[in-house]
């Protein structure tokens, strides 16, 4: 027989698999997107003729160049108290990017004024100390939430500054008279790309900030959209110290298909899913090289998520050589996650400046 630990551990296992599913079916069912915004169509024949015609258009234009150089950013500071004695929290601020790559898709990206601004925050303790800046998921981002999200104690003690960073279009950066989904990553890849690009563009000004303020190192940890977005930092920058992709999704293709949004015809499935390959490979992180050492990347993974499966830990430790470690939980119940985060303290010990 099995030791009662071991059996209880396996049916909590399958609770945190269901309520993953039952999260995802729920959000499926009752987030329908807005008439207006830019999609592929609902046909077959019009996602491929769309995705073809968007790759047309990354030729017309060149991808070399699709991350523009970060500027050099003096963010507004705010000063937010403490809840800890001894540590400071600072909201920062700073305009984002100006320009979408491709100039057709600017009025549609910018008409949320509030995401026209970068948002941050910063909890640190007297002297600048080495920063773990930090990612959330899809449709989270809010602040005070975040705080009790992430190990902040322990990333403490460890000797790290923590910086909150908010995603494109989410949390307070998002257009309040919107219900449902946030546009980004959407339905329109173009729109996926966009954001993704705007994201590490972000994360690179407040990094080298961060470096100017006299912060030894900056490395980035994130979780599920938040881990693919580390991930693809770490293929941008190398300025990073470490990079740590947590229950991440590793290809918007692979989630497209696993939702059911590709065709139901196999053939047809996987000629969406080629393009849609190619459309992303600029943004997606095992399509592109690592910048940074791979010793300094550690994947996590849950062996019981249903939202971005183990798989896609898998696939991103395997493109990047880099070791991954799992716990026995799903994504959204982590349970196990502590034991995890010994591995994720070790990588920080050993490449902290």
């Amino acid at each position: 027989m099995r030791r009662p630990s071991s059996l209880a551990g396996q049916l909590l296992a399958r609770a945190a698999a269901s309520l993953d599913r039952a999260v995802t079916l729920a959000v499926r069912v009752t987030s329908a997107e807005p008439e207006d915004e830019p999609a592929l169509g609902s046909g077959h024949e019009s996602r491929v003729r769309a995705l073809r015609g968007i790759l047309a258009r990354h030729a017309e234009l060149s991808l070399e160049h699709f991350y523009p150089e970060p500027r050099s950013i003096e963010p507004s500071l705010r000063d937010r108290g403490s809840t800890v004695p001894g540590r400071a929290r600072t909201d920062l601020a700073w305009p984002s990017v100006e320009h979408t790559f491709l100039p057709e898709l600017s009025a549609a990206y910018f008409r949320t004024l509030e995401n026209r601004v970068a948002i941050a925050r910063l909890l640190g303790r007297g002297a600048p100390r080495p920063v773990a800046i930090l990612i959330h998921g899809y449709m989270l981002g809010r602040l005070s939430v975040e705080e009790h999200v992430w190990p902040i104690a322990r990333l403490d003690a460890l000797g790290f500054d923590v910086a909150f960073y908010v995603l494109p279009f989410h949390a307070a950066r998002a257009d309040p008279r919107r219900s449902g989904r946030p546009e980004f990553p959407g339905r329109d890849p173009r729109f996926a790309n966009e954001g993704f690009r705007q994201a590490v563009t972000e994360l690179r000004e407040l990094v080298a900030w961060l470096l100017r303020r006299g912060h030894a190192s900056v490395g980035v940890m994130g979780m599920s959209l938040g881990g693919y977005t580390a991930a693809l930092a770490a293929t941008v920058s190398a300025e990073l110290a470490f990079a740590v992709p947590i229950i991440p999704l590793a290809s918007l293709p692979d989630f497209a298909f696993e939702q059911g949004n590709l065709a139901e015809a196999a053939e047809s499935s996987a000629l969406e899913h080629r393009l849609l390959e190619e459309v992303h490979a600029v943004v997606s992180p095992v399509h592109r090289a690592l910048l940074i050492p791979q010793e300094r990347v550690l994947v996590v993974g849950a062996k019981a998520d249903r939202i971005t499966p183990l798989r896609h830990a898998r696939r991103l430790a395997a493109h990047f050589h880099a070791p991954l470690v799992t716990f026995p939980g799903g994504h959204l119940i982590q349970l196990g996650r502590g034991a995890a985060f010994d591995s994720v303290a070790e990588l920080l010990t050993r490449v902290r400046g």
